[in-house]
């Protein structure tokens, strides 16, 4: 490769190969654990390889698929490759590519989408089914044969416990200085035998730096040096800005109350601008020694750090834009001990994250008028990307707050509807909604004062007078009072309504 090999340890080394060699040993059929979550800490090489093999199968008239198991959404050289040549059977627990997706929508690729928090479980108890191999990315292998993990952790130890093979990427693009920053709890048991999990605060470690895997059970290691999908965040625009605002304003006023501590409670942060523009707006708020116990590490945390407004993170992943990694990588020894990067059965755990009373805070695709959040399928039926790790904090935060702009397609669709066409989160984990109308305080209200209260401070103006309309006819003709619903009407309402209130033209 041009430079000192990372692989230290001397009987690993012995198992150097070239990608194509080491994505031979997949056989079709397989189930495969990949490392990466959200762009970050993804095998390059091996799934490329992968897909090459695949369509030469595909070219012999031969069929030849696996099953992909990931932490969450990797990227175009592993999704996207393995998808464009209709490689994956069956894919979980999240994704974001748009091949998979337009695969999985047309029903040409199974897709399971589970919460974060339950995968590893879902795996060691043997749900899903043997695990045949693991592909896992590390920035470096120890003389020992310890592994130091990279940019993301995800489900990386549950892949390495559970296959009976592995195959390591040993990457020289991912920093050295990163030794040291992970957290890897070798403790976690079964029920009966489960115990507490001793995280107090988001800063505590409580296991290993260290990836362990017995060096028998690695097939194959790839050496490589290619960087992770760094995507750039575009600066936060209006909505985003009016979204943020409104949900600072809510912050201060817990504060004022007494509901929170001047410090807030650790931040949970979606991925995304919207959630990039609440972060990167507590810059200029009045707080101090600040902790977030969230998946992901965003530019948004990231300049709270460099503020000194962020005392510590815990995530299980990087997403960051190109010049924040390219920052993060030249400053790493200031932040290994403010940063512990997890695996995501920790990072998303229910206990943890109700012990530590997170403020969690999430994007959606729409809202229903009565707190119920789609955050998955548009219509219903078409799967977007997936829950990710939305219902691991909306069900236990000490808040649970759900954002999103008030229209889509440039006004043609409301985001807040008489009853969502999908149900990801129900009204009992919803406490808040906000958009760039304003924010809605769901907490202590029924049913039907919920609804007034979303539509009069969320609902954009458009659109109003038909949900408030809607709401009359409800409570007139429902035959139940307390969550009234007319169902016909509901269940049409985006196909049967434009945003004057009237009928839509049947077509």
């Amino acid at each position: 490769m041009g430079q000192q090999s990372r692989v230290l340890c001397p009987v690993l080394k012995q198992k150097i190969v070239f990608a194509d060699e080491a994505a031979a040993l997949i056989q079709p059929g397989a189930s495969v654990g990949m490392s990466g979550f959200t762009g970050a800490g993804y095998p390059k090489v091996v799934p490329q390889a992968l897909a090459r093999r695949i369509e030469e199968a595909n070219a012999r008239g031969e069929k030849f698929r696996v099953s992909v198991w990931t932490g969450a959404s990797t990227a175009p050289e592993l999704d996207g490759a393995l998808a464009k040549v209709d490689g994956i059977e069956m894919r979980l627990p999240y994704q974001s590519d748009p091949i998979c997706r337009d695969r999985i929508n047309k029903g040409q690729m199974e897709y399971i989408d589970i919460h974060l928090s339950h995968v590893s479980q879902t795996v060691r108890y043997g749900f899903l089914g043997k695990l045949g191999v693991a592909v896992i990315e590390v920035a470096g292998v120890l003389e020992d044969g310890r592994l130091i993990p990279s940019s993301s952790v995800g489900n990386n130890k549950t892949w390495i416990d559970a296959a009976d093979q592995v195959i390591l990427e040993v990457n020289s693009w991912q920093s050295l200085s990163l030794e040291g920053m992970h957290d890897i709890f070798y403790g976690q048991l079964l029920p009966p035998n489960r115990v507490p999990i001793p995280i107090l605060r988001p800063s505590d470690r409580i296991g290993s730096p260290y990836l362990l895997c017995p060096p028998e059970k690695v097939v194959a290691v790839i050496e490589t040096n290619l960087p992770d999908r760094n995507t750039p965040f575009t600066p936060p625009d209006e909505n985003s800005r009016m979204i943020a605002g409104h949900i600072l304003e809510f912050l201060s006023q817990e504060v004022k109350l007494g509901r929170m501590p001047v410090t807030l409670l650790p931040l949970q942060s979606g991925v995304g601008n919207v959630a990039n523009a609440v972060l990167q707006g507590l810059l200029d708020a009045p707080y101090e020694n600040l902790a977030a116990y969230t998946e992901v590490i965003q530019d948004g945390m990231m300049e709270l750090m460099k503020a000194g407004k962020l005392a510590s993170a815990s995530a299980t992943a990087f997403s960051l834009s190109p010049e924040m990694t390219e920052y993060l990588n030249s400053h790493m020894d200031e932040y290994r001990g403010r940063i512990v990067l997890r695996q995501q059965a920790m990072s998303n755990h229910p206990e943890v994250i109700r012990r530590l009373g997170c403020i969690a805070m999430n994007g959606l695709l729409e809202a229903d008028i009565y707190g119920n959040v789609n955050s998955t399928h548009v219509m219903g039926t078409r799967i977007q990307n997936g829950i990710g790790g939305s219902g691991d904090f909306a069900r236990n935060a000490y808040v649970s707050i759900f954002m999103t702009p008030s229209v889509a397609k440039n006004g043609d669709i409301s985001c807040i509807v008489p009853m969502v066409s999908h149900v990801d989160h129900t009204e009992h984990d919803v406490q808040v909604l906000v958009t760039e109308q304003g924010l809605a305080d769901l907490r202590g209200l029924s049913p039907k004062q919920r609804a007034v209260k979303v539509i009069e401070n969320c609902a954009h103006p458009d659109y109003r007078p038909a949900l408030m309309e809607y709401c009359r006819r409800a409570l007139d003709l429902s035959p139940g009072k307390q969550t009234p619903h007319l169902l016909k009407e509901a269940f049409g309402w985006h196909l049967n309504f434009d945003r004057t209130g009237s009928m839509r033209q049947k077509h």
